[in-house]
């Protein structure tokens, strides 16, 4: 059952990123959040003013009477607010000294430092929204893609909860039914038309449940993002590649070998796919202590990547440590680049396509920005095997946590369905499926336990 207003005190925080800028909101949430503002504003009383009005005015000290700011003040109204609590909002111009002082004077006045996520967590436990929509909530703010803040948008909208609970309605349907045949038999085969019933929708649900895991992969790369490893030795062109995807000079180029000698990571949107970019120092052999450091991490960068770039240079033969490198990275998901290719071609290109065993060559001038289009095009066809256009579905699991209590429930419900198959009595058989029904709860928060809530919103930044 959702909590109400009452069962909490009235909390504060600033809810823009700290620094200079326009503008800098403090947010106050809580039964006495009107009565707190009121007694630093100096302008209309709030206590009287409408719903969802924004209202000029000055904050100024009680004590001393000494003004903090020139503000403006929102007023919103419990129930119909974010929090479902009375909601104010004080409009600071921006820069780190004035918010602070506006934030002290609210906490020395009634209201205490919100932590991380409270005013998300209070919107969830006061039932204003579910916990899947909780978690959208920090998926939009991290969203890196504009394909990314659809899929955190369209959880939001409940979109996802909204299927979640007619799986669950359907389960306890059946689960009511199979009661209501045990406690109440009106036939002698009740024992047979009760696991019929079973069956039926155990395979009903389970199918709609692997229909949305076939979205997981997709989803998760849009949240998190696709680990991808520039690979290559030394003076290959790693660098100008990961500066042409990032459209700055990020990594520092020049034509003298082992000048990358740290993994670089940043973000980049290609297609709609946000890939996490590491650019690796030079895998080759070398005495320089620094370098080699560099080199052990560039191989453990390998491991933990989703996708490969290997960087090979056209203008030269293959050599020992390119031979070394195409078989380090054969177990991973890899696309070569023959880079450098506006220079006199000596590279064997057959020779490279025989070690590949058939992964994509693209063919590059990366300092140039020649074969880019054709490099993102073949990343967004190989994670959206559907064509990147048409991937973004009504409903995509995207969080980690969802997709491993589906996977829970779809093993729950296989389980119903072995033990309707090993002539199992009904009454056992109803465990695992009350299991799924449980764990399908999980995702929308109908069932949790305080110690998720509090881990979950603890991520959250201050002030959400």
């Amino acid at each position: 059952m959702a909590l109400t207003t009452t069962d909490f005190d009235t909390i504060a925080a600033i809810s823009t990123p700290p620094g200079e800028g326009g503008i800098s909101i403090v947010r106050i949430s809580g039964d006495d959040a009107i009565k707190v503002a009121d007694k630093l504003y100096r302008g209309k009383n709030l206590d009287k003013v409408a719903s969802n009005t924004i209202n000029y005015g000055h904050i100024i000290d009680p004590e001393t009477g000494e003004e903090a700011d020139e503000v403006m003040v929102s007023v919103m109204r419990a129930p119909h607010t974010y929090t479902k609590e009375n909601l104010i909002e004080i409009n600071c111009h921006g820069g780190i000294v004035a918010t602070n002082k506006v934030l002290q004077l609210v906490l020395s006045n009634g209201a205490r430092m919100a932590e991380p996520g409270e005013f998300t967590k209070r919107a969830f436990l006061n039932g204003r929204i579910d916990l899947s929509q909780s978690e959208a909530v920090m998926d939009l703010i991290e969203a890196k893609t504009d394909r990314s803040m659809k899929a955190a948008i369209s959880q939001l909208d409940g979109n996802l909860s909204h299927l979640i609970k007619h799986l669950r309605k359907d389960i306890l349907d059946v689960l009511a039914q199979v009661e209501v045949n045990i406690d109440y038999p009106e036939y002698d085969d009740v024992e047979t038309m009760t696991s019929k019933l079973l069956r039926e929708k155990a395979k009903d649900v389970h199918a709609r449940i692997v229909q949305l895991l076939k979205t997981a992969k997709q989803g998760k790369i849009l949240r998190d993002g696709l680990a991808t490893s520039i690979i290559g030795r030394p003076n290959v062109g790693k660098s100008s590649l990961l500066n042409n995807l990032l459209h700055e000079d990020k990594a520092i180029v020049t034509d003298v070998p082992g000048t990358t000698r740290d993994v670089l990571e940043e973000y980049v949107n290609v297609r709609g796919v946000p890939l996490k970019l590491v650019d690796t120092a030079g895998i080759r052999k070398t005495t320089n202590k620094v370098e080699k450091i560099g080199v052990e991490r560039s191989k453990k960068a390998i491991q933990s990547s989703d996708l490969v770039l290997l960087v090979l240079n056209a203008s030269e033969e293959l050599t020992d440590e390119d031979r070394e490198l195409i078989k380090a990275t054969s177990g991973k998901k890899r696309i070569i680049i023959l880079n450098k290719t506006d220079l006199p071609l000596k590279l064997d290109i057959a020779q490279v396509n025989g070690l590949t065993n058939g992964d994509k060559v693209i063919q590059a001038a990366a300092i140039k920005d020649d074969g880019l289009k054709d490099l993102e095009e073949q990343i967004a066809k190989m994670f959206f095997e559907e064509g990147i256009e048409n991937s973004q579905n009504d409903v995509m699991v995207t969080n980690a946590r969802h997709i491993g209590l589906l996977n829970k429930a779809k093993q729950a419900l296989e389980d119903v369905l072995k033990g309707l198959d090993d002539g199992m009595p009904v009454d056992l058989v109803q465990i695992d499926m009350t299991r799924c029904w449980d764990f399908l709860g999980e995702i929308t928060g109908d069932s949790y336990q305080d110690e998720l809530i509090d881990q979950l919103f603890s991520q959250f930044c201050l002030g959400k």
